[in-house]
């Protein structure tokens, strides 16, 4: 009895010991990588449309098609969409696509890039929908204590304004996510930088 009790105590010295060499081990990772889990890196929001655009993430089409914000939306401004809550008839579909390929045609946009863009994006706000979004993450550096840069994990996408980014219990420094558009839908409207506009 008394060798088992031994052999019980050496076990649980060994645990120990090994549970403690382990938290050295991550403890010596955290601080060669500089990031701290006390400084956690929150992004919120950036799924905002402009009044002008009613509901419309234009900044995400107009990337997607490669083309600037404003002229997409000259280009819409020939469309006649259909009374809310009714569907267009056959006949305004068509004078509609054809009101936006007269615009977008010079900017070498075809008739499929509009429509795989435009379905991409396309979502009923009246029943809670969202256009295809993918969450960003970042991780604050340290050194000294001090923050020195912000480390983009992943970029997401769909952000059709700017998402608002903070630091867990450091509300005095200011963060500004910048973003990137491209044809690529997927990584269309992600988080290309996030600079430090005010530091401890």
């Amino acid at each position: 009895m008394k060798k088992s009790h031994a052999t019980l105590a050496i076990s649980s010295l060994a645990a120990v010991a090994a549970f403690a060499v382990a938290g050295q081990v991550r403890g010596s990772q955290e601080s060669a990588h500089g990031a701290s889990p006390d400084w956690t890196i929150s992004i919120s929001g950036g799924h905002e449309t402009e009044g002008v655009d009613r509901g419309r993430p234009v900044n995400l089409v107009a990337g997607g098609l490669g083309v600037k914000p404003e002229v997409f939306r000259e280009a819409f401004s020939h469309v006649r969409p259909a009374p809310a809550g009714q569907r267009p008839d056959e006949q305004r579909v068509h004078m509609n696509k054809q009101a936006l390929l007269s615009a977008l045609q010079p900017y070498g946009i075809t008739n499929e890039q509009l429509d795989t863009v435009s379905n991409y994006y396309r979502y009923r706000r009246e029943q809670g929908e969202m256009w295809p979004t993918a969450e960003a993450t970042a991780v604050a550096i340290l050194q000294k204590g001090g923050l020195t840069s912000i480390k983009i994990d992943k970029g997401g996408s769909g952000y059709n304004s700017v998402p608002t980014v903070t630091i867990a219990g450091h509300p005095e420094i200011k963060l500004k996510a910048v973003l990137s558009y491209g044809k690529d839908l997927k990584n269309n409207g992600s988080i290309s930088e996030i600079q430090i506009v005010k530091n401890l």
